[in-house]
């Protein structure tokens, strides 16, 4: 295994590196648009799981527009979202402090949201608002759960956030994501959550024989109403996850929440 961990940790610094340089040339190809951007993460996403040997399966349509909400299990979610399609992402505050991956996010045009305050909350209803208004083909990806879980359960949605869309009556597409690892472990050994700090968990990550992550993508709708957004999404997220398989038990995994109303 630790061999294992050692290799992956190459692999992964190496992808990092040519991420970076991926992102110098952008520039000196033209301007660094929003779209070009989410294409530059959709890119640096596929290379990054590649070289760490992290399958990926896609069931429905990935959306070209609107607001995309799904559960959250862990950051690797954000990776396998990325190569599934180029998006913007609503990601909490916190991740700017991260090495590489903070810079690497706001980088790619992700929204960030400070959970705890109702100001920045409404802020970034604003700025996605502007962003879902934008003639590209480029969805805005939302975890209305506020946390990542365990994956014992869907946590209730937060509305807020949902709101720009339901205001807009653009189209709403829910995802659900699940992990399946290879040598039969629970999904919850790749899910982060309660008080496990980032670099513990990636280490433990890197040391998981193998596994796949499975993506679904629901039928588009629009909602006037975003607490029945909210509702509706949510169990329609949730039936999603009963049908790919049986879930783990357990119902620990708060690890921090959106401000509601």
């Amino acid at each position: 295994m630790t061999l294992r961990r050692t290799r992956r940790a190459v692999a992964l610094l190496f992808s990092i590196l040519t991420c970076i340089v991926r992102f110098w040339l952008l520039g000196l190809s033209g301007p660094r648009t929003l779209e070009r951007r989410a294409l530059w993460v959709q890119a640096s996403a596929r290379h990054m799981l590649k070289s760490l040997g992290i399958e990926y399966t896609v069931e429905g349509v990935p959306p070209t527009h609107g607001l995309v909400v799904s559960n959250h299990l862990s950051y690797i979610d954000i990776l396998i979202f990325s190569a599934a399609m180029p998006c913007f992402f609503v990601a909490k505050m916190e991740i700017v402090g991260w090495p590489f991956f903070g810079k690497a996010a706001r980088s790619g045009g992700t929204i960030f949201v400070d959970r705890s305050s109702l100001a920045s909350a409404l802020t970034v209803a604003e700025q996605m608002t502007e962003r879902l208004k934008l003639p590209i083909p480029i969805p805005v990806l939302l975890f209305p759960e506020g946390t990542s879980t365990d994956g014992s359960q869907v946590i209730r949605f937060h509305s807020r956030l949902i709101d720009p869309a339901t205001s807009l009556g653009v189209p709403i597409t829910t995802a659900c994501v699940r992990y399946v690892l290879h040598d039969g472990m629970e999904e919850r050994e790749l899910c982060w959550y309660g008080d496990e700090t980032f670099v513990n968990h990636l280490w433990k990550v890197l040391g998981v024989t193998g596994y796949v992550a499975e993506v679904q993508f629901g039928e588009p709708r629009v909602y006037t109403d975003r607490r029945v957004a909210a509702d509706e999404t949510h169990d329609e997220i949730s039936a999603m996850r009963e049908r790919q398989g049986p879930r783990d038990q357990g119902t620990e995994g708060i690890r921090s929440e959106l401000v509601e109303s």
